[in-house]
């Protein structure tokens, strides 16, 4: 059996002899540094011999310089806290990922020089069953961390794009919650405490393990949804709930203005879905679900409760005139799964994914406009599928002429009035000529002051988030 020292040489042999064949680029020096730091096989990963599949989702995410020089993969935080300091002190440009499911999102990075992964640093630090909480290194798949909660009847409530790949790290690094928001928040609101590497390898806590603990919570506000711009997320911990005993799905369909008199019942009645979405005319007719705009809502609670709710929102449709029907065990699973992998589709030549957020009230008429969206019902957040930019323009101007003639002319005062739109995955073309972020607001020197505090180097992420931070 050939020993661990042997193969450690066998990998530092190999980075040697591609240092030497690369015209004394500054690539080879960084992949050895790295490996020296982890000192473990395949631990780094130069980008000649990265999977084709995977430099693609890369390529999707940098500008258009040179690629990479390598992937690295450390296996605990300290040596994350060790790569990090590394890069700091070379200034080494970082692109942070976890499995790299969202790497399509957000801005184009900029001279990146190396891509650090957390997908190894991925461990169960502590489950708390009685205290309804979790903690979690970045890593862990959230699909592997559902299957741990579930064998205690408890599971983390989001539901993210990808919920096979995503880590957990990922998830709130891009604030990805989905439509449980309706019943439990956003990541923000169910993330209890953080522990991150700083720009300069340090490693910072925020936060802390029981539900009570508020300490350093606006950091942990912060550092969601921030893209890794702000820090190198290492370990989470979340509060978890109880699973229900039995669920039930209603969807409605028909005519725009009676879906939207049946979500303006359902937000102002006591009924509570854990999920509850509007859907667009292409999304409810690609799901086999009818004809026309749909209304789909969730319920999960006792079996008592759930068919008691649902028919009560049958009800509602039929007194509207909509069509209605109920979906239960195995069908109601595969209706929730197949909905998020429509919405999610794989980015192509043409499609281009946004986040879009508007006042619920305004939901109906967005998704008149476009052929595939989706949006939540009490947040008027959610996802849109569009065919170009030219789309992408025409919902950003939509959104502003809801905010300046619906509620009596107050333009671009705030993005509650007028709505945002920002665009999460696309074509390199269309970033490159795009704003993807689509910011009007007043905060971006204070965004800006933030990132030189926390990042002065502009090491870790730069360039994908609001403004180019």
């Amino acid at each position: 059996m050939v020993s661990l020292t042997s193969k450690l040489d066998v990998g530092r042999k190999e980075i040697n002899s591609m240092k030497a064949i690369s015209n004394d680029k500054p690539q080879g020096v960084c992949a050895t540094d790295f490996a020296s730091i982890i000192g473990e096989e395949n631990a780094v990963c130069l980008w000649e011999n990265i999977e084709i599949d995977q430099q693609k989702r890369i390529q999707q995410t940098i500008d258009s310089g040179k690629p990479p020089t390598c992937i690295v993969y450390p296996r605990t935080q300290q040596q994350l806290a060790a790569v990090i300091a590394k890069a700091h002190s070379h200034n080494w440009r970082v692109l942070p990922c976890g499995s790299g499911s969202k790497l399509s999102w957000g801005g184009l990075a900029k001279g990146v020089d190396v891509v650090v992964s957390t997908k190894r640093i991925n461990q169960l630090i502590e489950h708390a069953v009685g205290d309804l909480t979790v903690t979690v290194e970045a890593g862990m798949k959230f699909s592997d961390l559902q299957a741990l909660l579930a064998k205690s009847r408890q599971f983390l409530a989001l539901d993210p794009a990808a919920p096979g790949s995503a880590t957990i790290g990922g998830i709130v690094a891009t604030g990805d919650t989905g439509s449980l928001r309706q019943r439990y928040g956003s990541v923000r609101d169910q993330l209890l405490g953080i522990t991150f590497v700083r720009a300069d390898g340090e490693i910072a806590k925020a936060g802390g393990r029981v539900v009570k603990n508020v300490a350093g919570y606006d950091l942990m506000k912060l550092l969601t949804g921030s893209y890794g711009t702000l820090g190198f997320i290492s370990q989470l911990t979340f509060r978890v709930y109880p699973l229900s005993e039995a669920s039930g799905t209603v969807v409605l369909t028909g005519s725009a203005e009676a879906v939207s008199q049946a979500a303006d019942i359902l937000r102002g009645s006591a009924l509570t879905p854990v999920q509850a979405d509007l859907l667009s005319t292409k999304l409810v007719s690609s799901l086999g679900l009818g004809q026309g705009l749909g209304l789909i809502a969730r319920f999960q609670s006792i079996s008592e409760s759930v068919k008691e709710q649902s028919n009560r929102v049958l009800e509602v449709g039929q007194k509207l005139g909509l069509n209605g029907a109920i979906f239960a065990d195995v069908d109601e699973a595969s209706l929730w799964q197949r909905l998020q992998e429509r919405i999610h589709t794989t980015v192509t030549e043409s499609v281009i994914t946004c986040k879009i957020g508007v006042l619920p009230t305004a939901a109906v008429e967005i998704l008149t406009q476009v052929e595939l969206g989706l949006i939540h019902i009490s947040s008027g957040l959610g996802l849109l599928q569009l065919e170009d930019k030219n789309q992408v323009l025409k919902v950003r101007d939509e959104l502003r002429s809801i905010g300046s003639d619906a509620y009596g002319g107050l333009r671009l005062r705030t993005q509650a009035n007028i709505g945002f739109l920002t665009i999460l995955s696309a074509p390199m073309a269309v970033k490159e000529q795009i704003d993807v972020w689509g910011y009007t607001g007043n905060a971006l020197p204070l965004m800006r002051r933030i990132k030189e505090q926390f990042d002065s180097k502009n090491i870790l992420s730069p360039g994908r988030f609001v403004g180019g931070i």
